[in-house]
């Protein structure tokens, strides 16, 4: 499996994949309730982000890491980065057996969800006129979604059996440089989107008439 997020398949327990999978169908299905059709093609678009952004591994040590981006998708789409980034991740599956279909749950959990925590903790504070305090938001954002997403991997990996302790501890420190990239590169989004179009950052706290 590498220092990566994507868990590949024959990994984990039957347990963690079912609860995994349960979790990610209860996301997608909110997602998919909550979806606005003015949505779609922002989404589609940061799922081809996501696509490619997971793609791009950079060498770290014995192994490699590659950025998530999951900040920032949970930022714009709220609950709508649940089946945004299940497509992502089905096709790095499929086209580039990157992951696997029976974990594909799982890693949609780790994925989505820390950007779903993302969005609801920091989303008002990245939507406010504080400048400093929304790009310092946004930074917090991108850094701590990936910080989750490590967590949740080792934690799937550490409740499967103590054999991969070793593993969620490598993982854990790998992706410390690529916290603060997606911090950065957040931060970044966000100052962007606040000067050109700053209603994109409304996610589903807008609410439309």
């Amino acid at each position: 499996m590498g220092e990566k997020m994507h868990i590949s398949e024959g990994v984990l327990s039957a347990p963690v994949l079912v609860t995994g999978a349960a979790l990610a169908v209860t996301g997608i299905s909110v997602g998919l309730k909550k979806m606005d059709y003015e949505k779609i093609p922002e989404a589609a678009v940061l799922s081809a982000a996501f696509f490619v952004a997971s793609l791009i591994h950079v060498p770290m040590g014995p192994s490699s890491v590659h950025l998530v981006l999951n900040g920032i998708n949970g930022l714009l789409l709220g609950w709508l980065c649940f089946p945004s980034i299940l497509v992502a991740l089905a096709l790095q599956a499929i086209l580039f057996q990157f992951g696997g279909i029976t974990v594909l749950g799982v890693n949609t959990v780790i994925m989505a969800l820390p950007g779903l925590i993302g969005y609801y903790v920091f989303g008002r504070l990245i939507k406010g006129k504080n400048r400093l305090l929304s790009l310092a938001a946004a930074f917090a954002c991108g850094f701590f979604s990936v910080l989750f997403s490590g967590i949740l991997v080792a934690g799937a990996l550490l409740f499967t059996g103590e054999s991969f302790i070793s593993a969620a501890k490598l993982i854990l420190l790998a992706h410390l440089p690529v916290m603060i990239i997606e911090g950065i590169i957040t931060l970044f989004c966000v100052a962007f989107l606040k000067k050109v179009k700053p209603e994109i950052l409304g996610g589903v706290y807008e609410k439309r008439s």
